[in-house]
């Protein structure tokens, strides 16, 4: 004989009905406290170790700026050079020139005459500095390598 199903669950053998119905504590489904506190402790882990990872990849880019604002500000220094037989030495950025950092970043010229120029570039956010020289311009530190850009 099968027992009766009734609304609140299984009535028993004794006609007295059961709240869990045909589960019983073993069979309940769902997560623990102490899985669930795992789980926490394993994602909060793995957010402190991609954290620091993130932050000096950003500073990174900001260096990659840099370098690559001085790369482009020595092709317009040959074409002013080509244009007017003598390498520009004013203010960055400028009309005359016709060339324009990206934003945050700073270029001052150190150098600049017929015989070559230098220059150095800084970000607003971070406090490295990035540096080239061409021709017979002093190399302003970092930089040691002619027409190559480089960091500290």
């Amino acid at each position: 004989m099968q027992p009766y199903a009734g609304r609140d669950g299984l009535e028993d053998g004794r006609g007295q009905r059961s709240l869990l119905g045909d589960r019983s504590p073993m069979n309940r489904r769902g997560f623990t406290l102490i899985e669930l506190l795992i789980v926490v402790v394993i994602i909060g882990i793995l957010a402190a170790v991609a954290i620091p990872k993130f932050s000096s990849t950003k500073g990174k880019a900001y260096l990659a700026t840099m370098k690559s604002d001085l790369k482009n500000f020595a092709s317009a220094q040959e074409s002013y050079y080509y244009d007017h037989s003598a390498y520009y030495d004013g203010a960055v950025p400028s009309a005359a020139l016709s060339y324009s950092p990206s934003s945050g970043v700073n270029i001052t010229i150190t150098a600049g005459d017929v015989a070559g120029w230098a220059a150095t570039a800084t970000h607003d956010i971070v406090p490295n500095t990035c540096s080239i020289f061409v021709g017979g311009a002093a190399a302003p530190a970092p930089a040691t390598v002619e027409g190559a850009p480089a960091c500290n």
